[in-house]
């Protein structure tokens, strides 16, 4: 069973055929996904990924997260029911990556 502990080892995963390849899981999820962000589906929303602009950089909307995460579970890295379609927003959410901006503390106040 491979681990997936350092960055090495998680990249050579998501570089993987079997991780993105035409018949990678990761495409199979976003199939099933109908190419949509789950989160904003269920918040009456609707988030798909960008189309690819010839010669240009695609941005990237949408990602296939682990529900559980493949270092603390790599039998589950290729399975389908522990894959989900995140819009970028969302899987920062999940992540941890999103912070509340502080309040001004001067808001509000007069100025003479």
């Amino acid at each position: 069973m491979p681990e997936y502990k350092t960055y090495e080892q998680k990249k050579r995963f998501y570089r993987s055929k079997e991780w993105c390849g035409k018949d990678g899981v990761r495409l199979e999820a976003l199939k099933r996904d109908n190419y949509e962000c789950v989160q904003c589906k269920k918040e009456g929303k609707v988030t798909v990924d960008s189309i690819k602009t010839p010669g240009e950089r695609k941005e990237v909307k949408l990602n296939v997260d682990h529900i559980y995460p493949i270092e603390h579970y790599p039998k589950l890295a290729l399975t389908l029911d522990n894959l989900q379609t995140l819009c970028v927003y969302h899987h920062n959410v999940k992540e941890g990556r999103i912070f509340e901006k502080k309040k001004n503390k001067w808001a509000g106040d007069e100025w003479w």
